[in-house]
């Protein structure tokens, strides 16, 4: 046996190597020479890289200093300063003019009024009060045609639109320009008045089981654009998130997280952060520059059919039949939960307020009111209000101050009458007892501008619907529709001082052209999103609004419109002409400041007084308008006269002075 484990333990001790003297020495050379020589290696015999990096050394070293004695007051101030050079060198570009140039009490009050817009976005506040700027009647309206079935999506991103539809298709749009294409100063093609589209892809079902496969494989809901226009992300029934390249429509990434349907989109304001809403009843969050997931948000009892952020890290849904709204709060982990469900109130009050607002949709005292079974759609405005929209036709505005709506705005939409009989029963001769009530229309879109004081709702009664919310933010005013109406006739024949004569005379000439009825008339079908964005800095050229039309709705087949069509209808809704005199004057007559020229004054005024202005000399809308009602409004002349317009009145119904429609006091 070994003597190893025979011998005492104090025999079993190793011995050191003869060699500890160089061990020693080894141990105790200090380590600076090794970080000396690894320096040495790095550095190489460069010597003006050494000298370099000195001097920038010694530079940065005097930049601390001077930052370093630099008052924290002093330092303030200076940023002040550079802010409002800033400012004021970014109001006299909007404005094209020299500093020289521009009056100083002028400079100054368009300085004071971008310092106070940038505070209030800065703090979430609403500050933007462009509802009475817009001129919603005159919106110019195209419409590109879509094969295959309904679109459910619609978003905007600069001068492209992106919609989606229920056959996977994803297709990207460029707006009208409205301008002729023009090359080394020649005109090369024709003006385009319609969008176009300029990519497009389609999914292949058939894929489902194959979890690497970049596209859908199922109906495509929602889309959302991010606001620097570098991403698209677009979600469906196949529970996928699908992240495109916005430029070429590449698929970027493909995300499989949620479990169920994702049925909407919203991107975080300046950010690339994407919040996603499914029928999992989880919203989450995700990071579009890493393309990664960040985290997943539980509470809804049922599932989350809308999702809306702004720039804040916050965002809120709707939970469609547990009847509630929740602020999400991503930093401090927490949500709050405002609950609806109830019937809109009719108080009197209210009713009186509505009825001289809208007396179209005022709710009698014999109206039935309607619960409200789903909360469906959600818009914010800003960081303390949003909107919501349900079933019920109602449109609910709520505060985070408080946990009940603040206001609701019931049966926006209208209601819709009763089936026939014929459709009810099989019967040969139906009894009326069959007949059911008419029902509300869905509040089926919603979208708003944020921090402004406009939004609008869509549902299938064929119009878009613009609204205002007040300045105290405790009431929803209705503006009307977007666009030219039937309704709207009276006002506009005044407004263009356009006689019977010349209704009449033209009527033939009018009904020759007939106009398609996707271009000039009621959306026939469900609008299933919308889209609104102002148009220039700060809504200076107006607003545009997209709409995603289709026979049926985006979430499911329950009726479908025989009559409609799958499109994309684009609204351009000008501003008003602020200061401007209705003169009876046409558009060429009238300089982009409102003013009238000297020799359209001097041509109104040779001619007769009762005279008329001739159809060519009306607007695209106003021309149209005519000759959309040249068969409803051809009556005697007396008739057209007294009838088509009547003056303004008050609520104990005196005639008050007249008001133009379109122009401000």
């Amino acid at each position: 046996m070994s003597s190893f484990f025979t011998a005492p333990a104090s025999q079993r001790k190793r011995k050191r190597p003869q060699n500890d003297d160089q061990a020693t020495a080894k141990r105790d050379v200090p380590p600076t020479k090794r970080k000396e020589t690894r320096d040495e290696s790095i550095s190489g015999s460069d010597v003006s890289d050494n000298e370099a990096h000195a001097e920038d050394y010694g530079a940065s070293q005097d930049s601390d200093s001077e930052s370093d004695t630099e008052d924290v007051s002093s330092k303030r101030i200076r940023l002040a300063e550079q802010y409002l050079a800033n400012t004021q060198k970014e109001v006299l570009v909007e404005e094209g003019v020299d500093a020289a140039d521009v009056d100083a009490d002028n400079l100054r009050r368009r300085m004071g009024d971008r310092l106070k817009e940038d505070t209030a976005e800065s703090k979430g506040k609403l500050y933007r009060w462009i509802a009475d700027e817009m001129d919603w009647g005159g919106a110019e309206r195209s419409v590109a045609k879509m094969q295959g079935q309904s679109v459910t999506g619609v978003a905007v991103q600069g001068r492209f639109a992106y919609t989606v539809s229920k056959d996977l298709a994803v297709s990207k749009w460029e707006m009208p320009t409205h301008e002729a294409p023009m090359r080394n100063g020649k005109q090369i093609g024709r003006v385009r008045s319609t969008p176009k589209r300029v990519a497009y892809s389609r999914g292949v079902r058939s894929k489902k089981q194959d979890r690497d496969y970049l596209h859908h494989t199922g109906a495509i809901l929602c889309v959302a654009a991010s606001q620097d226009g570098k991403f698209v992300a677009t979600g469906g029934l196949d529970n996928r998130i699908v992240v495109w390249d916005a430029a070429t429509l590449k698929p970027l990434k493909v995300f499989t997280q949620h479990r169920d349907t994702v049925s909407s989109l919203a991107f975080r304001r300046g950010t690339n952060q994407l919040f996603s809403a499914s029928r999992d009843r989880t919203v989450k969050i995700w990071s579009l520059d890493e393309l990664a997931y960040v985290e997943t948000l539980f509470g809804h009892q049922d599932e989350v059919v809308d999702v809306s952020a702004l720039a804040q890290e916050k965002c809120v849904t709707v939970g469609a039949r547990d009847r509630t709204a929740r602020q999400w709060k991503v930093v401090e982990e927490s949500q709050l939960v405002f609950r609806g469900g109830g019937a809109p109130g009719r108080s009197k009050a209210d009713r009186s307020a509505r009825g001289a607002l809208d007396p179209s949709t005022t709710l009698g005292p014999e109206q039935k009111a309607y619960n409200e079974g789903s909360m469906d759609r959600v818009a914010c405005i800003d960081d303390e209000t949003f909107i919501t929209g349900s079933d019920n036709g109602s449109l609910s505005l709520w505060n985070v101050h408080k946990k009940k709506a603040v206001f609701t705005y019931a049966l926006a939409h209208g209601l819709d009458p009763p089936l026939p009989l014929s459709a009810l029963s099989a019967e040969e001769h139906p009894t009326a007892a069959v007949q059911g009530e008419p029902q509300p229309r869905w509040i089926t879109a919603l979208r708003a501008i944020p921090f402004s004081d406009t939004f609008v709702s869509g549902s299938w009664d064929g119009v878009i619907r613009v609204w205002r919310i007040t300045e105290d933010k405790r009431r929803i005013e209705s503006l009307g529709v977007v666009g030219p109406s039937v309704d709207g006739m009276p006002d506009l024949l005044h407004t263009e001082s356009v006689s019977s004569e010349t209704l009449s005379d033209h009527s033939s000439t009018l009904k020759a052209p007939q106009q398609s009825p996707l271009a000039h008339g009621p959306i026939v079908g469900v609008i299933n999103d919308l889209a609104i964005v102002d148009r220039g800095e700060r809504a200076k050229d107006g607003v545009l609004i997209a709409a995603a039309a289709g026979k049926q709705h985006r979430l499911g087949r329950w009726s479908e419109f025989a009559e409609g069509k799958n499109c994309l209808v684009i609204f351009e809704v000008p501003r008003k002409m602020h200061g401007a005199v209705n003169t009876g004057m046409p558009e060429a007559a009238v300089d982009k400041n409102g003013q009238v020229s000297p020799e359209a004054v001097a041509k109104k005024a040779d001619a007769p007084e009762d005279s008329a202005m001739d159809v060519e000399d009306l607007s695209p809308v106003s021309r149209q308008v005519l000759r959309e009602t040249s068969d409803a409004a051809g009556t005697s002349q007396d008739g057209v006269r007294e009838g088509l317009y009547e003056p303004a009145k008050d609520v104990e119904g005196e005639a008050v002075e007249d008001t133009f429609a379109g122009f401000d006091d």
